[in-house]
């Protein structure tokens, strides 16, 4: 058993998962020494990654998106737990063949789509479509709202891994989530400062958004 087995293990992950999991952190870490995928550059640093992956278990649906894939958190982790089909979002071409050759290589169902979301979100292909969807942006909850719903189907949700969210930024994802079509569902507490929120799609994103490349980040809605 490798190291990185050996800390799921010890971390509680459920024995099946143990081996398909080390196997894909072992690839990620040994890609990390050519480009950078990931902060994680120890077994040590990237089994918690692996293991907060699996908190949106209980949450996500088939199919399911990832904005900004980059190594795959946390999607390829629940592809491996659930076998949903995972389409991963990522602007990078170098990390989009890496994804790609890991969905291959641990035989998962999914697609990789190398194109920023401003842009994929436009596509009739993509959007309205994913019943979950997720993204591990650094950014404002608002921005990664309007990088996401978009991609999410009415009746589905999207779920945003968080730390500390403040009272205004709270109430700017709150209206924003309006704005898009959407409601606040649900602030789910983890560890420490870690939590879930959900949020639901309730009817169509508006044919604007996400706004151009670059907007939603440097102009957050409702902010």
């Amino acid at each position: 058993m490798t190291l990185l087995a050996r800390l799921l293990e010890t971390a509680g992950v459920d024995a099946p998962l143990v081996a398909p999991l080390s196997r894909y952190g072992e690839r990620v870490l040994e890609a990390n020494r050519s480009f950078n995928l990931t902060g994680a550059k120890t077994p040590e640093e990237l089994a918690p990654h692996l293991v907060d992956s699996l908190t949106i278990v209980p949450f996500a649906r088939d199919p399911h998106v990832d904005v900004g894939s980059g190594a795959g958190l946390p999607a390829i982790p629940l592809a491996i737990a659930t076998g949903a089909h995972v389409t991963l979002i990522e602007t990078t071409r170098k990390k989009a063949q890496f994804l790609q050759s890991l969905l291959e290589d641990l035989t998962l169902r999914g697609d990789v789509v190398a194109e920023r979301a401003e842009i994929a979100a436009h596509d009739q292909r993509l959007r309205d479509r994913f019943a979950s969807g997720t993204a591990r942006a650094v950014a404002s909850a608002p921005t990664v709202a309007e990088l996401l719903l978009p991609f999410v189907g009415p009746g589905g949700v999207a779920i945003l891994q968080r730390g500390t969210i403040d009272a205004r930024e709270r109430a700017a994802l709150q209206d924003a989530v309006l704005v898009l079509g959407g409601v606040f569902e649900e602030e789910r507490q983890l560890d420490g400062d870690r939590r879930i929120v959900l949020l639901r799609k309730t009817g169509p994103t508006p044919p604007r958004f996400p706004r151009r490349t670059g907007i939603p980040q440097k102009r957050p809605l409702c902010s």
